[in-house]
């Protein structure tokens, strides 16, 4: 199986991987972006410096790029070995990023994604969370990956809203409430994974 993890900024989804992932057997945790080599050093690109460092539509290039050595060098070598395969972030971030956030661009995600990746996610747990809080955890971090962080709560409203229609449109979706202790959300996950395998 192929599982993702989305969410806003500092919602715990990275977390609810990585607890998930320790919970199965022949697994394989990666990350977007990210997850390979080549993925790796895009990801300094995209997520580092001024807000204003890349317009939209470059973005969405650069994760593009940085999802198919992903999917070429980590994903689909692990599927094909029978592992399950656990990322943090996938398209679905993109869609929302950059496709519904950053102006009117979702076509061309989709079309892109179409095009180089032609992959979805078995299952996709997203995991909401208020976006003040979020936002709040996700610059107390102090990673140096925090460029979208930098955008502010309003396009942290702005993401969460997109996640949440998201996991209203696409079956493979499971909204998780992530505003409680981590380990009821790890539970919740648990549950519903096992449910859907």
């Amino acid at each position: 199986m192929f599982v993702t993890f989305e969410g806003i900024d500092g919602s715990g989804k990275s977390t609810q991987a990585r607890l998930l992932a320790e919970r199965l057997d022949d697994v394989v945790l990666t990350r977007e972006p990210g997850g390979s080599p080549g993925a790796e050093e895009i990801r300094q690109l995209v997520l580092t410096g001024d807000p204003d460092r890349w317009t939209a539509e470059t973005e969405i290039l650069l994760f593009t790029a940085a999802r198919r050595d992903h999917l070429e060098r980590t994903i689909l070598p692990a599927l094909e070995q029978g592992k399950t395969v656990i990322s943090d972030r996938f398209a679905d971030s993109t869609r929302v990023y950059q496709g519904a956030t950053r102006g009117d661009l979702r076509n061309t995600v989709d079309e892109l994604h179409r095009l180089m990746i032609g992959r979805e996610p078995d299952l996709t747990f997203i995991i909401d969370m208020d976006p003040e809080e979020a936002l709040r955890r996700g610059l107390a971090r102090k990673s140096g990956e925090d460029r979208f962080e930098d955008f502010g709560l309003g396009f942290q409203e702005t993401l969460r809203h997109g996640f949440l229609n998201l996991a209203q449109t696409e079956d493979r979706c499971v909204l998780i409430d992530g505003n409680r202790a981590i380990e009821e959300v790890s539970a919740d996950v648990a549950t519903q994974f096992a449910a859907r395998t």
